[in-house]
């Protein structure tokens, strides 16, 4: 059978990623609404229940795959970088919980995504690490290792920061501030290896260029969720000096990232400039009306780059070119062959 007949094949958790992005914009304009006033508050609701939508859809299509296609979904948790989109399932459980959270207040419905996510997200953690005891690991003759890290790690790794956004309005601050605890812990870990794997097996693949940006992600969540948690606002300060570091920093590559043909990892680029929006916004109550401007750029930003990857998504599935194998490997490692199912 043709791969046009059988697109669900090739749909790979990364496609939670849409939900992660959604989330983080509907959370955005949350927090705008200080400074807007209820017309934000609006929109935050609509791309809210866009964001419910879209993950309804991706799950049931998701447990379809599974039934249909088991051997696709093992090979994605398989695959040296493939594997650590699969905590795009999880975190997004937790930022659906927290929009309905901010948006509604604390209900039954958002608690129990919350605990399955936060259960969800820690055994993630713990099996996309455990990869890394494995006997062959690194060898000659095993799975390779250096090229395998790239900036998706922070997915799996540093998703455990994101439970205390909901977790503490919905009375599980201790679990919360324990969760938010391996995040902080592993970050600077994958920041390490992240450079060590530069120096050792050079840049990332150019087709992953769009998940340099994740790297944004980390310290605008840390700085969102140590608020939470009732940490002093200088260090949501830090946290938003380094989250403007790694957007400069990633800034540097946007122009090579874009000039690719659209794929799925580009939705990269949405949760983490939304989540950096957010923290602005929130630092920017009760701060200079210069920095309340740049926070609304911030959020225009997002909005724009968010509206386009949609468009961009919506072309894609029309005409094909999503949903389908790549001719050459996107996310091909050194040693390994060419895997016609990347997203």
């Amino acid at each position: 059978m043709s791969h046009h007949a059988t697109p669900l094949k090739f749909l790979m958790p990364g496609w939670f990623a849409i939900v992660m992005g959604l989330c983080g914009l509907s959370l955005a304009w949350h927090r705008a609404v200080p400074l807007m006033g209820e017309m934000a508050g609006a929109g935050a609701l609509v791309v809210g229940a866009l964001a419910a939508l879209v993950a309804v859809v991706l799950a049931v299509l998701s447990l379809v795959r599974w039934q249909r296609y088991p051997k696709a979904l093992e090979e994605d948790l398989n695959h040296p970088v493939r594997h650590v989109f699969v905590a795009a399932m999880p975190i997004s459980l937790l930022l659906l919980a927290t929009v309905a959270t901010q948006l509604t207040g604390p209900s039954l419905a958002a608690k129990v995504l919350w605990v399955v996510g936060a259960v969800w997200q820690f055994g993630v953690t713990v099996w996309a690490l455990s990869r890394w005891l494995r006997p062959n690991i690194g060898g000659k003759d095993g799975t390779p290792f250096w090229p395998s890290i790239t900036p998706a790690l922070f997915i799996p790794v540093v998703g455990n920061v994101v439970p205390p956004l909901a977790g503490v309005t919905l009375g599980f601050p201790e679990w919360s501030a324990a969760q938010f605890g391996i995040g902080l812990f592993l970050w600077p870990v994958a920041l390490t290896l992240l450079a060590v794997r530069v120096g050792v097996s050079g840049l990332w693949p150019e087709r992953l260029l769009p998940t340099t940006f994740i790297t944004i992600a980390p310290p605008a969540v840390i700085g969102l969720g140590a608020l939470q948690l009732g940490a002093p606002t200088v260090l949501a300060w830090v946290a938003w000096g380094i989250g403007l570091f790694f957007l400069a920093w990633s800034a540097s590559v946007f122009k090579r990232a874009v000039s690719q043909p659209f794929t799925v990892p580009f939705w990269a680029l949405s949760f983490p400039l939304a989540a950096f929006s957010a923290l602005t916004l929130r630092l920017a109550e009760g701060a200079s009306g210069a920095f309340q401007a740049l926070a609304m750029l911030l959020l225009a930003l997002s909005s724009l780059v968010i509206a386009a990857l949609a468009l961009a998504t919506v072309k894609g599935l029309r005409d094909g070119s999503l949903l389908a194998p790549e001719p050459m490997a996107m996310m091909n490692v050194a040693g390994a062959a060419p895997d016609k199912g990347a997203p």
